[in-house]
């Protein structure tokens, strides 16, 4: 049983200016992040623009990732296609690669025909397939598909399935989760957002955004809800709220590669369709990095 307990930050996937992948970037943003107590990385999540690359790219980056990660952190990798053929195929890849556990995001192209049996079904096939460990991923803003408690545990009931990044929000629906299902599951946070909050109704930490440009103030909220420091860990979960609003849901990607860049990490271009953050924007974004 892999433990996922602490803060993974989901890696931006480096590119150089003509949009080519570039894994020196990729190496050199993990070794400075290397010096904060996080419990492992993320790579080729939303914010790694897995959607964009294609499939030789996506193993580089996780190659690339593998080199620099210490032997005592975590690699996840996100593995999700719209087809379970492919699905299997990546996380096979991603394994030989050095990824100790894959996160599978769920098909929702045919989001109509995306039933109980259909996810159950596709999920099933990929952890019977899968040499390491199979996270849930349930991101309802980019897929249009909000799985269900009954989906999320109907598809828990596998023993090669034994995790789930949530970045719905939905804390109930978090909660409802964590109490029915089996002994060992854990649940991430997908958010800075609502990261103690998540942690108060049981989740085991977060993969989030926000640890890739302020990585202590994510551990500090972690270690002070661990302390049962409650007080001082709302304080410090007020405090990144506006920030991490900027870097997910209001401006995205290209806002959290700005800050990268403004921080000394390498954030680089996104690649297209999606566009450079706007410079009346970027002002704003400096101020909430200030």
């Amino acid at each position: 049983m892999i433990d996922f307990h602490g803060v993974f930050p989901p890696l931006p996937t480096s590119f150089n200016k003509d949009e080519s992948l570039s894994a020196e970037h990729i190496r050199k943003n993990i070794e400075s992040l290397n010096r904060f107590g996080l419990s492992g990385y993320l790579i080729l999540g939303s914010n790694g623009e897995l959607v964009m690359l294609n499939h030789d790219e996506k193993v580089r980056a996780v190659n690339a990732a593998r080199e620099v990660i210490p032997v005592d952190k975590l690699l996840i990798a996100g593995t999700g296609c719209e087809s379970t053929r492919e699905t299997i195929v990546l996380s096979k890849e991603a394994a030989r690669a050095g990824a100790d556990a894959v996160m599978v995001l769920n098909p929702s192209y045919y989001k109509g025909q995306m039933s109980q049996a259909a996810l159950v079904s596709h999920y099933h096939a990929v952890a019977d397939a899968s040499a390491v460990p199979v996270i849930i991923y349930n991101m309802p803003a980019n897929t249009g598909l909000d799985m269900t408690v009954a989906d999320i545990l109907a598809i828990a009931d596998h023993p090669n399935i034994i995790g789930l990044k949530d970045s719905g929000g939905n804390l109930a629906k978090m909660a409802g989760i964590i109490h029915l299902a089996k002994k060992g599951f854990q649940v991430l946070a997908g958010s800075a957002g609502f990261l103690l909050p998540a942690l108060s109704v049981g989740a085991v930490g977060g993969i989030l955004a926000l640890a890739n440009i302020a990585p202590q103030k994510c551990l500090d909220i972690y270690h002070r809800f661990s302390e049962g420091k409650m007080d001082r860990a709302q304080k410090l979960q007020q405090e990144i709220i506006s920030l991490n609003a900027a870097v997910t849901r209001n401006w995205g990607v290209p806002a959290l590669k700005t800050a990268m860049d403004h921080i000394g990490l390498y954030g680089g271009p996104c690649r297209a369709p999606l566009q450079p953050l706007p410079e009346a924007l970027k002002e704003k974004l400096l101020q909430l990095l200030k």
